[in-house]
This record gives C-alpha cells, sequence and structure tokens, in this order.
C-alpha cells in the first residue's frame, strides 16, 4: 500500500478518541440507569457532557461529509471524517463557551468548526445544504434522545435516565434552533448566503465575528428574548412527548454541585 493511500484512509478511519468519549458516555449512562454512582448528578453530567460531545462531533462531522461530496477533498486531509473531536476544536469556542452556556443558561452551543474550502464547491443549493447539515443533525439527535417518550416506551425506564435523556434532548433542540437563525457567524445564515446579492454579503460580512455574541446577549439580557426562545423550545420538546419536569430536573441534576429537588432524585 502506497503511503498515500495509507494516509486516505487513517484520515478516514473513526478516531480512537471519539470511541473513547463514546465509551465514556456508555458507562455513565449505566450509572445513571442502574443508580450505581453515590452521587446520581454526577453520572448524569458525564454522561449529557460525553453524550453532547459526541453530538458535537457529528454535527461538523455532517458539515464536512456534505461538503467532500459537494466537491471539497480537503476535508478529508483535515481529519474531519475521523469524529476526532480535537480536529474541529478552538479552545474558547469549543470548550469554554459550550460548557459556560450549558451550566448557565441550559443552551447547547455546538461550538467546532470546519474549514472548508468553498471556491471548490459549485452550485449555491450545495453550499446550503453544507450549512444545513450540522444543525439538522443536532434535530434528528434530539429526535433519538426523545425515542422513549413518543414511541411510549417508557415502561420500565429509570427515572435518572429519564430526566438526563430531557435534558440532552433540550440541548440538542436549542443547538438546532439556534444555529439555524439567519444570523452571520451561524448556519443558518450559512444556508441563506449564497442566495444574497454580492453586495449584501459584504455589508454583512463584518458582523459574522459578532453574531453569536449578539444572540446570546439578546437571550441572556432581554427577558422577552429569552421567554420566546424557551417558549418555542418547551413547545418543540412537548411536541416530542417530553414534560418540563423532565427537562428541568435534568438541567438541576446536572447542576451537581447543587441540590437537586427531591421531587428530581425519586
Amino acid at each position: 500500500m502506497s503511503p498515500a493511500a495509507a494516509s486516505s484512509r487513517s484520515s478516514r478511519r473513526v478516531s480512537p478518541v471519539f470511541l473513547g468519549i463514546v465509551a465514556v458516555g456508555a458507562v455513565a449512562g449505566w450509572a445513571v440507569w442502574t443508580d450505581w454512582s453515590g452521587t446520581a448528578g454526577f453520572a448524569v453530567f458525564v454522561f449529557v457532557t460525553a453524550a453532547w460531545v459526541v453530538s458535537l462531533c457529528l454535527h461538523e462531522y455532517a458539515h464536512a461529509r456534505t461538503a467532500l461530496y459537494g466537491g471539497d477533498p480537503t476535508v478529508v486531509d483535515k481529519g474531519y471524517l475521523t469524529l476526532n473531536p480535537l480536529t474541529y476544536t478552538h479552545a474558547l469556542t469549543s470548550i469554554v463557551l459550550p460548557v459556560l452556556f450549558v451550566v448557565l443558561g441550559g443552551i447547547g452551543l455546538p461550538g467546532g468548526a470546519v474549514f472548508i474550502e468553498r471556491g471548490r464547491i459549485p452550485g449555491r443549493w450545495r453550499h446550503s445544504l453544507i450549512s444545513a447539515a450540522g444543525p439538522l443533525t443536532n434535530a434528528a439527535f434530539a429526535v433519538v434522545c426523545t425515542a422513549p417518550f413518543w414511541l411510549h416506551g417508557l415502561e420500565g425506564v429509570p427515572p435518572l435516565f429519564r430526566h438526563a435523556l430531557g435534558f440532552l434532548a433540550l440541548l440538542q433542540v436549542t443547538a438546532a434552533i439556534l444555529n439555524f437563525l439567519p444570523v452571520p457567524g451561524l448556519d443558518g445564515y450559512g444556508v441563506v448566503e449564497p442566495w444574497l446579492s454580492p453586495a449584501m454579503r459584504r455589508r454583512l460580512a463584518p458582523v459574522g465575528a459578532y453574531g453569536l455574541l449578539i444572540v446570546f446577549a439578546l437571550l441572556f439580557f432581554v427577558p422577552e428574548v429569552n421567554r420566546a426562545f424557551f417558549d418555542l423550545v418547551d413547545w418543540v420538546l412537548r411536541g416530542l412527548g417530553v414534560p418540563d419536569l423532565e427537562t428541568a430536573c435534568g438541567y438541576d441534576l446536572y447542576r451537581f454541585w447543587q441540590q437537586p429537588p427531591s421531587v428530581c432524585t425519586v
């Protein structure tokens, strides 16, 4: 096998780092299910965090895989198809901010990034689909997380595990909705940008560096915006069969350093 072929194969092989995170999440999920851990909240924290990182990797993988099909082969050599979170990582946007927003407000923020050579990709539809692939993956992840709820398969599922799934689903729904906003710097803007005039793109380009910060400032400091956003999130989750109590208890348990209400630990 030639060195080039070996390199190409290794650039597509699933990363041991990703598999390790999956394994940690599986063990933590078992601990939540069996209530084996002495601290239920800590087990929920590890399970949800590991699953969140897995969803982040799948979000970025979806962008990269769609870009590959769209005409950018460079995503292979960049390691984006390995699902290794380290290839998508930026210290601030990928680690600090996502954890901070989850802890402070229960908001899912996919903080990874894939750098796609857009000049290689012809056609506006392909560009839009590449941008939409990430948040669509979060939406699919939310559907999977909530399957026991909307399939009425909760019999025998321990309350702690239900709470954890409910909160994980909330993170996925918030991530999907936020990313679909047509704000520069978010995937939703990437969906509509190819259809804008060159003059409009130039006018909006400077906003891209601050778009996400503007959105979160509105969410945290404008009560009306916060209320409207979470009303929409709750409406989606209720449509998927997840009661408000499940997500609220999941959030309280996730913050294991605080004592959750007794109703959440029964």
